[in-house]
C-alpha cells in the first residue's frame, strides 16, 4: 500500500507532453507523473532543459533537475525543424495535455501552438504557463519568481525588522505556478469527461501570486493600507505570532492565534501574568514585544522545545534542513525516501504531498538522460529503424548518450540554482 506497487495511478493511461523546463512546469508535470500519468519531456537536442547542467551536481548530473523530473521520459526534439515539428503533431494527435512554458507567441511562431494541435486532437488540454500571461502589458516581459513576488506586493510584506525586502528561502511563484498548472490541468480534463472536448489554459504566475493574497488583502481593501514593510497579524504584526531568538543564538517560532493556545504557551513558559495582554495595542504591544524578546533569550532553542513538550503552544524551533529532513516527522511520514530504481543507484527524493488510499502516488522512474526515451517514442508512432536513423543523422532528434553527457555540451554550470 506504502508503495502503491501493483495499483493503478489516478491518471493512469493519460499522456502529457511537458515542453517546459527549469522549475515551474517541470514541477507541474512531475506532479502528474506521480499520479501515474505518462509525462513525455520534450527538450531541444543540444542541451534540453538546462538544469541537467546546473550545480550542484549527483554523479555529475544535475541535482534540482534530479529532483523535479522523476516520472517522465526524455524526447530530444528540435521543433525548429520541419520535420520535428511534424513528429511533435503527430504525437500531440495522441495525447491529453500540452503542458508548455515559453513566452506567449512563441508556440505558434514553432508551429505547435493551441489552434494548431487542437485541430489534430480536439480533446487537447493545453496549458502554457507564462510570467505575466497571454496578454496586458507585461506579456512579453522576461522575469522569474523574485520579480512575480515583488509585482504581486507580496516581497512587499516579506521583510525584514527594518522593513527591508527579504529574498524567501524557496522559489514562491515558480512552486505554486506548477501546483496551480496542476491543479486547473486536472480541472480541464474532468471537464472534458463532461463535453468532450479540450481548452486551453491562460496560467500566469503573477496572477497566482496575486490569488494568494486573500489576508493582506482583506486589510488593504478594509482601508487598512499596507506599504512595503507593512505588518498585519499574520506577518509579524503582533507578539503572539512572531520569530524569537534564542539564548544560544537560533530561533523559535510563535504563532498562538487563539487564546487558549496563548495561554497555554504563557502558562507553559512561567508568564501567567502575560496571558491577559496578547492582544494589547500601541505601547502595550511594543512592551510585550520586548518582554517577549527577553523571555525567549533567558532559554536555548533545545530547552524552548523541551520546555513545550506536548503541550498545545503552537510554539516550534526553526530548523537547519538536515535538521528538518531527518525530524521524526518526517521520517514518519516519508517526506524524504530513498529512491531506488531498477538500475541499482539511489536517489533521496523529497516525498508526495499527499496521500490517496486507492490511487496511490509512486516514484516509477528515475529522472531521464537527455533523450533517453527518443528511440522508443519515435518507434511507437511507427517510425521505422532506418528513419530513426536519418533523423538522428540530420540532428532533429538525439538518443542518449551513454556515460558523462556534460562534456559533450559544453554547458557545464551555464546556470547556477
Amino acid at each position: 500500500m506504502e508503495n502503491g506497487i501493483g495499483m493503478p495511478g489516478a491518471l493512469e493511461a493519460i499522456r502529457v507532453l511537458d515542453l517546459s523546463r527549469l522549475l515551474p512546469g517541470p514541477y507541474a508535470s512531475m506532479m502528474l507523473g506521480d499520479l501515474g500519468a505518462e509525462v513525455i519531456k520534450v527538450e531541444e537536442p543540444r542541451i534540453g532543459d538546462p538544469t541537467r547542467w546546473s550545480p550542484p551536481f549527483i554523479d555529475k548530473r544535475g541535482a534540482a533537475f534530479l529532483q523535479v523530473n522523476r516520472n517522465k521520459k526524455s524526447l530530444a526534439l528540435d521543433l525548429k525543424q520541419p520535420r520535428g515539428r511534424e513528429i511533435f503533431l503527430r504525437l500531440a494527435a495522441t495525447a491529453d495535455i500540452v503542458l508548455e512554458q515559453f513566452r506567449p507567441g512563441v508556440v505558434d511562431r514553432l508551429g505547435i501552438g493551441y489552434q494548431t494541435v487542437a485541430e489534430v486532437n480536439p480533446r487537447i488540454v493545453y496549458c502554457s504557463l507564462t510570467g505575466y500571461g497571454q496578454d496586458g502589458p507585461l506579456r512579453d516581459r522576461v522575469g522569474h519568481d523574485l520579480n512575480y513576488i515583488a509585482l504581486s506586493g507580496i516581497l512587499g510584506l516579506t521583510t525584514d525588522e527594518t522593513g527591508r525586502p527579504v529574498i524567501p528561502g524557496v522559489q514562491i511563484a515558480d512552486l505554486a505556478g506548477g501546483m496551480m498548472a496542476t491543479l486547473s490541468m486536472l480541472a480541464a480534463l474532468v471537464a472534458r469527461e463532461r463535453t468532450g472536448r479540450g481548452q486551453f489554459i491562460d496560467l500566469s504566475m503573477f496572477d497566482v501570486m496575486m490569488s494568494m493574497l486573500p489576508v493582506p488583502a482583506a486589510s488593504q481593501f478594509a482601508g487598512k493600507s499596507l506599504g512595503v514593510g507593512g505588518k498585519y497579524g499574520l506577518n509579524g504584526g503582533y507578539p503572539f505570532y512572531h520569530i524569537y531568538e534564542t539564548g544560544d543564538g537560533r530561533f523559535m517560532t510563535l504563532s498562538a492565534l487563539e487564546p487558549k493556545f496563548w495561554e497555554s504557551f504563557c502558562r507553559r513558559a512561567g508568564r501567567e501574568d502575560l496571558i491577559a495582554r496578547q492582544f494589547e495595542e500601541g505601547e502595550g504591544r511594543d512592551s510585550l514585544f520586548a518582554e517577549l524578546r527577553l523571555l525567549f533569550k533567558s532559554r536555548a532553542q533545545s530547552e524552548w522545545v523541551e520546555l513545550m513538550g506536548e503541550g498545545e503552544t503552537c510554539c516550534e524551533p526553526v530548523l537547519s534542513l538536515s535538521e528538518a529532513f531527518d525530524h521524526p516527522q518526517t521520517r514518519a511520514r516519508g517526506n524524504v525516501r530513498d529512491f531506488d530504481p531498477s538500475a541499482g543507484e539511489r536517489l533521496k527524493q523529497l516525498g508526495f504531498a499527499y496521500r490517496m488510499s486507492d490511487t496511490p502516488l509512486r516514484m516509477r522512474l528515475p529522472a531521464p538522460a537527455l533523450g533517453q526515451h527518443t528511440d522508443e517514442i519515435l518507434a511507437e508512432l511507427g517510425l521505422g529503424e532506418h528513419e530513426r536513423e536519418r533523423l538522428s543523422a540530420d540532428r532533429v532528434v538525439r538518443q542518449a548518450v551513454a556515460g558523462r553527457q556534460i562534456g559533450d555540451q559544453g554547458e557545464e554550470g551555464t546556470l547556477r540554482i
